[in-house]
């Protein structure tokens, strides 16, 4: 099927959802790490619910109500994933309604694992960038099944907001933090050792992946225009 998206000034643009689309990473070639830093970050009792997470929507509710706004969510994956493909992005209650049902007929229809993969190939993750497979290549200039923990869960740090409150290139230091915060839970739950949850946290960040490929490909037209130049 075919979405529609927005880059960040708002131009409308179509999307491939599914195996044509050239960036679509697989169930089998999603690290284990990335799923669950996405689960330990977005909806860290996914595979209890069924869609929806009553507990965590009245929890919602009472902050709104508190903050006179909406000002906290409690989607769940299922329902994100159903917002993403299916509706607008309008934060209404009519729109919240269509999306709790769609949610759980999709609960219904797909496995959780299904759903997962479905979400991570969907998810904004920068400009244009949409999925893990494309985020992997464009912060880290790998393939999704390379990314380590550190990277997997760097990503899922991005998900509130790629554009602005969690831009790496805007605010690094708040991306870490909540990164860190991530690696704490998957450690917690067991997807990471003690060993592998320290080694996480030595490894620096290198988002540069995207600028290599333009650095590479800048230095390549220098160097055959030069060979153009002086072939004679």
């Amino acid at each position: 099927m075919s979405i529609e998206v927005k880059d960040w000034k708002g131009k409308v643009h179509p999307f491939v959802v599914g195996p044509d689309n050239p960036r679509w990473v697989s169930a089998e070639r999603i690290p284990a790490e990335m799923e669950w830093a996405v689960i330990v970050a977005e909806d860290a009792n996914f595979y209890e619910h069924g869609g929806v997470d009553v507990k965590a929507i009245k929890e919602a509710i009472r902050y709104d109500l508190e903050k006179k706004r909406f000002a906290r969510g409690a989607s769940t994956i299922t329902q994100q994933t159903a917002k993403n493909l299916f509706l607008s992005r309008k934060k209404t209650l009519t729109r919240k309604i269509e999306e709790l049902y769609l949610a759980k007929r999709m609960e219904q229809t797909l496995t959780k694992g299904r759903i997962l993969e479905l979400y991570l190939n969907i998810v904004e993750l920068g400009p244009m960038v949409y999925g893990v497979g494309h985020g992997a290549r464009y912060y880290f200039d790998k393939p999704a099944q390379e990314l380590t923990p550190r990277e997997c869960s760097f990503l899922a740090a991005m998900l509130p907001g790629p554009q602005k409150a969690y831009n790496p290139y805007r605010h690094m230091d708040r991306v870490l933090k909540r990164s860190n915060q991530i690696l704490f839970l998957l450690k917690q739950r067991g997807v990471l050792s003690e060993g592998e949850y320290r080694d996480a946290l030595a490894e620096s960040v290198d988002i540069s992946g995207m600028q290599r490929k333009v650095d590479r490909s800048f230095t390549g037209q220098v160097k055959r225009f030069f060979q153009r130049l002086f072939s004679f």
